[in-house]
């Protein structure tokens, strides 16, 4: 299925974040994630369902300032 990932279109197998994570080899606790503009809490990654040309924006920590 093809989705855009952090702003680049991307071809994925997984149909939720939690397997997006897995498939993509990010750390889940070290992650913030959102679809479609909606941000999407750690523990509910399992059921935050993707589809087809869904924005899906995968953000970790910074420091700096």
């Amino acid at each position: 299925m093809r989705i855009t990932l952090n702003g680049e279109e991307r071809d994925i197998a997984s149909r939720d974040i939690e397997g997006l994570l897995r498939e993509l080899d990010y750390r889940p606790d070290a992650v913030a994630t959102a679809v479609n503009r909606e941000f999407v809490p750690r523990g509910a990654r399992g059921e935050a369902r993707i589809a087809e040309g869904d924005a899906v924006e995968i953000l970790s920590p910074m420091k700096g300032g």
